[in-house]
Formats: structure tokens, sequence, C-alpha cells
């Protein structure tokens, strides 16, 4: 059912169409300059033409004032009775003020303005128009919009999950959000041009894949009717790029749309993104110092968003002295079982159906995670929880890995890859033979390291949660234009 205002907006809609105006013209509207570009270049008198949305409208009488909004800001705009012309000159000069301006405009819709700039007695930048053009009607009102006291327009949806849905409106009312997202811009622009600085080859990767792999998670499926066989949506992308190392490029990255079929929390969205890059002739060492020089020239960029100490060298704190800190208990050599009443002791989640890697997984992020505030390298996973790592140098129980946390959240994670094609068939046999699932095993990419690859580093960055530091966010869906959200009722 339309709201009483929607009705009168329809009515308005109506009138100036039988006034032979078009509420949604196609011609292309001139724009000379933007908000922005006039508050730091004020010329008195300079005659300017903007487009944006109408975001207030206050009628005086023979004169009134309103305000504008382009992508760059906001400004004000006078209009008066006496200077005014409707484009295209649809309608007499004396109804443009008195009846177009007066009763059939509203605020919310996008208009363009040509006119004279000013500045009024409060020293205040305004436009004062001459030639007035809709160029679309607005037919539902924004929600009630608000000013603070530094003529800040804000007005935050009270129900967060009505902001999620109609992020359009979220993004036209609230100046913040918009900044998030522009920061998330420029936050992957600083990596891809860091990268490319080292020439590193940015690739793309497929998506729909025959078979999932890179992770251990719950795909999406799908299927294709001409090869007649099932798909899934990718889950990782990283046995595709180790395939380019394989095929000979010395580093290549990818900001890699993912999808996981599993749960939804503030940390978690079935869909997001995720940064990989893998170079050659390079181990976890190396990555590690890598990883710091990303992180402190991200973090040194936005360094106004964020309290965390990126003074290098990030302390290396291997997973097993971790827990036994946090816990108390020494889980070195613990089986399965052991570990099952460790996490029992603790009141951690446990079943019989939870592998070893599993249980230490939930150990760590249970009791050790939220503890590391500052930037901080865990290293050196037990193999089980590594099927893609090469064996620890030093230690066959271990695994040349590392994860990075900050602010007690995993932000990257990386490996020295596993590159000896026997050992990577066996430990995804007994990974599929744990998990107890039907999913095949990737033998092309096995075949593929048959053929030889270089020791390589990879690196995995959740570029979601790196944007939620960076901007202090507390949940995912706030640096997700449109977040997975169940259907509307």
């Amino acid at each position: 059912m339309l709201s009483e205002q929607q009705i009168i907006r329809r009515k308005k809609l109506y009138q100036l169409k039988l006034l032979g105006i078009n509420p949604y013209p196609s011609e292309e509207y001139v724009v000379t300059t933007t908000i922005c570009n006039i508050r730091k270049n004020f010329t008195e008198k300079e005659t300017i033409s903007i487009a944006g949305r109408l975001m207030r409208l206050r009628i005086l009488g023979k004169a009134s004032f309103g305000e504008i909004k382009d992508h760059t800001g906001c400004m004000q705009i006078y209009f008066t009775q006496d200077h005014l012309f409707l484009s295209p000159d649809q309608i007499k000069k004396e109804d443009a003020y008195n009846v177009f301006l007066k009763k059939l405009i509203d605020i919310g819709d996008i208009i363009g303005v040509k006119g004279i700039l000013f500045k009024t007695k409060m020293d205040e930048i305004t436009i004062h128009v001459h030639q007035f053009t809709l160029l679309s009607k607005s037919i539902r009102p924004l929600p009630q919009v608000k000013m603070d006291k530094n003529k800040k327009i804000y007005d935050a949806f009270s129900n967060t999950e009505q902001r999620y849905r109609m992020r359009y409106v979220d993004l036209i009312v609230n100046d913040h959000v918009k900044e998030i997202f522009l920061k998330r811009t420029r936050i992957i622009k600083k990596i891809r041009n860091f990268f490319d600085k080292k020439g590193y080859l940015e690739v793309d990767t497929p998506i729909l894949q025959s078979i999932p792999g890179g992770a251990i998670a719950r795909p999406f499926e799908t299927y294709h009717n001409t090869l007649g066989i099932p798909l899934y949506l990718r889950i990782a992308n990283e046995l595709y790029l180790k395939r380019l190392i394989i095929g000979g490029f010395h580093g290549v990255y990818e900001f890699s749309r993912n999808f996981r079929n599993e749960g939804m929390d503030r940390l978690h969205n079935p869909e997001f993104t995720v940064l990989e890059l893998y170079v050659a002739y390079k181990d976890y060492y190396w990555m590690m110092n890598f990883t710091e020089k990303l992180m402190k020239c991200i973090c040194n960029k936005f360094k106004e968003n964020n309290h965390f100490n990126f003074q290098t060298p990030f302390p290396r704190i291997p997973i097993l002295d971790s827990i036994k800190k946090y816990t108390g208990f020494d889980i070195k050599e613990m089986g399965k079982e052991e570990l099952r009443k460790v996490c029992q002791k603790l009141h951690i989640e446990e079943n019989i159906k939870m592998s070893k890697a599993k249980l230490i997984e939930n150990i760590f992020e249970e009791k050790c995670e939220k503890n590391y505030i500052n930037p901080t390298f865990i290293i050196d996973y037990p193999v089980e929880m590594s099927p893609l790592t090469k064996r620890h140098r030093y230690n066959e129980n271990l695994s040349e890995r590392f994860e990075l946390i900050i602010n007690g959240q995993e932000i990257a994670n990386a490996y020295s890859e596993l590159n000896d094609p026997i050992d990577q068939l066996d430990r995804l046999r007994e990974q599929m033979k744990l998990k107890n699932e039907s999913i095949s095993i990737d033998q092309d990419f096995i075949r593929a390291l048959e053929f030889g690859m270089p020791p390589t580093a990879g690196i995995g960055i959740g570029i979601d949660r790196l944007v939620m530091l960076l901007t202090q966010e507390k949940s995912i869906q706030e640096v997700l234009f449109f977040p997975q959200m169940r259907p509307e009722k």
C-alpha cells in the first residue's frame, strides 16, 4: 500500500507530465564543476552548472533556500522569483518559481542548477540559481533528514537491517557510510600499486570450478546444462594461482571473490573478497618480512583510523606456545582424544567427529586469538592443520605457515607452499578420509605439481576484515555494499 507521501508525489508526477515536463529526461546535462571544487576554488560571481540531489528546501515567499548534494559534498542554493527560469522552457517564467519550485519539487529529486556564486552574510558559499532543470523525480520520500551543528546531513536508520537492505538510501543520508566505501577502494588501490611496483602480475582465475579446492569449506553448487556436470562457486583460488607459478610466472596475485555456504556472523559473509599472492623462489620467512612492509605501507596511509602499533618486526609466536600460555596445556604430543578432554575442561565445543586439526583450531580461536591486539604472526602450525603447506624444515610435525592476527582477528594466512606432488596427494587423501567427504581430489593440480613447481611463498589477505580494521567497523556488513540477507518479508 502506498503511503500518503507516495500518493502526493505520484500526483505531482502526473501534473508535471500535464505541463509537458518530462520528469525523466534523456538529454545529457552539462556539469561544469563539482561542489568540492567550488569550495576549493571559489570565485565571486562565477557562473557554474552542477547536478545532484535536492536535500533541503525552505520556501520563504519570493525567495527560497535549498541544499544540493553531488558526489563530492553539499552546497546551499538560492532561488528568487524574479530570476528563476525553467529549462527546458516549457512553462512561463512567472510559473517557474510559484508553480514548479513551490508545488511540484520535493526533497530527494535529482536536479540540475545553473547560476552565479556568491557568499551570504554568514559567509556561506551559495549558488544563486537562474536556470533550473528536473533530471529525475523522486516518488518515494527519503527518511527524515536531519542536520547537526556542523551542517552535516545525517539520518542513521534506527534499524540496522533496513540500512543494509536499502544501502542506496543509507549512502544518500549517511556521509560516513559513503566514506567507508571510498576508503575501501583506496586501500585496494594502495595494495595493487604496491604489488605492481614489485612487478607482480594481476590475474583472473575461474569462479566456476568442477572441483572446489584450496580450502576446507562447504561450496555452493550449480549445474552446467550444456556440459551436463555439476559446478561449484570457488571457495578459494589458490590451486589455480599455483598452476600459473608452475607455468612460469614469477609472481601473481588476484583480488578474488570467494563463496562459502556456511554460517554468517559479524566476521563472515557467504560472499567475500580475498587477496592472494604467490611468489616463486621464496619461503614463509620472506613472506613475513614482505607482509610487514605491506601492512606498514597500507596502515601508515590510513594511520588516522587505527591505534595499533605497526612497528616492525612483528612478534612471531608458535601456535603451540600460544596455547600453552593462555590455557596452561602443553598439547605438543597430544592425540585427538586427549585434545577432546582439554576442550571439555576449557568448555570449548568438541565432538567425536572433529579432527585433531579442528580441535586445535577451536582451542586457539576461543582462548588465544583475542589476546593479540597489535600485529602478531602466529607461526608453525601442526602439519594436520595445513594440508597445502610444506613441512617445517626443522620439525616434520609442524608446517611452515603463519597467520597475521590484529585486534584479535585473523587478517592473513600464509605458507611455504607444498610442492612435493607425492606428499601433497597423500595429505589430500588423508584430509578427505578424515572429513568423510565424497568431493574428488583435484587430480589436474597434482598433475601440474608433477611437472615441478618452484619453491613458492603464498599469502591470502581478507580484504573485508582489513577494511574493518582500518575503518574501525565491528561488523563485516558495514564494509560490504550489499551484504547477504534473508529475503524481505
